[in-house]
């Protein structure tokens, strides 16, 4: 018997991306998606790409009858959501890809879906909160220094984001004639990913968190996240590569370039490629991943898989192109 599926939220970016990766997954199966601003249009009529590949329609309406409901709408949507429709009641296992439930709090019980450091906990969860694009981006460029207990100065943080993170809502922002040509930076040093990412790093450290500096940018393109993360290091480039690969070898979306990395290894993927170079007492981590796959629809699917007891691979063999 497939996994049956919710989806409500149906109409953004995130959606869309989720809707085609599951419809690719072998183990499940969309029994609706719901949009109460496009309730009774073809599913392809907003996310093009599914034309000829999916004839479900959007629907307004709610029906309880499911293994996993994936929350995709806007943040701060989810949890009146819940309030309404009290799925958290049933036998349903609930992943929001909202920011609502991602940090700790006694009022929830959702289990930040970090795969990589909290895969034991989203074996055994109902509710799961996925990370943003830019947190899941960043942890995994510094979970294997907090983990070793090495994150003792300061970390200064460069990410470049696609258009695609704003969302599909319309804005000046994000207009072509705006972004083509164009970089600017947004949020500096007060960026919301701050606090689930703080959180994370945390629960791993002995010691005080130093301070993050990070400068978000606004990048002229479409998909993907690019992060540069510098910050002392006592050890050789060696040292440094061995400590990341016993910290991901058991991780398989996760992988490490001993070459200089771009975006486009990892566009249309759930990869996370990371390159480490050593300079002058300083550990500097480059990572890329594309925002709405490993950063949404992706992980969010990783940890489905980890709920029902999966592969984390299912559904999720995705290759990118070089060009």
């Amino acid at each position: 018997m497939p996994i049956q599926i919710g989806i409500v939220g149906g109409a953004g970016y995130t959606a869309g991306e989720l809707i085609r990766l599951l419809l690719q997954h072998p183990m499940v199966h969309i029994a609706w998606v719901c949009s109460a601003s496009q309730a009774n249009q073809p599913i392809y009529s907003i996310h093009k790409d599914l034309l000829g590949d999916c004839d479900l329609v959007f629907t307004d309406e709610i029906q309880a009858d499911i293994d996993v409901l994936f929350l995709c709408s806007g943040h701060g949507n989810s949890s009146p959501f819940l309030e309404k429709y009290d799925f958290r009641n049933s036998k349903t296992k609930i992943i929001a890809l909202s920011q609502d439930f991602r940090m700790a709090h006694p009022r929830h019980d959702f289990v930040y879906g970090l795969p990589e450091w909290n895969k034991k906990r989203i074996q055994n969860a109902k509710h799961i909160a996925n990370p943003g694009c830019f947190a899941t981006a960043i942890q995994l460029s510094l979970l294997p220094l907090a983990k070793a207990q090495l994150l003792q100065k300061d970390v200064h943080i460069n990410g470049v984001i696609g258009s695609t993170g704003a969302g599909q809502r319309p804005r000046f922002s994000t207009h072509f004639s705006w972004v083509d040509n164009n970089i600017s930076i947004y949020k500096p040093f007060r960026h919301q990913h701050l606090a689930e990412i703080k959180q994370g790093l945390r629960q791993v450290m002995r010691q005080n968190l130093p301070e993050l500096h990070f400068i978000p940018i606004r990048g002229n393109f479409s998909r993907g996240i690019f992060v540069t993360a510098y910050t002392a290091f006592e050890g050789n480039i060696a040292e440094a590569f061995s400590l990341y690969e016993a910290f991901y070898k058991e991780h398989p979306f996760v992988l490490l370039s001993k070459e200089v990395i771009d975006l486009k290894q990892v566009i249309n993927t759930n990869k996370a490629v990371l390159h480490l170079d050593v300079h002058e007492g300083k550990l500097l981590v480059t990572t890329v991943i594309d925002n709405l796959i490993k950063g949404a629809a992706g992980q969010a699917i990783q940890n489905m898989n980890l709920m029902f007891g999966l592969s984390e691979r299912t559904g999720l063999k995705l290759k990118g192109s070089a060009f």
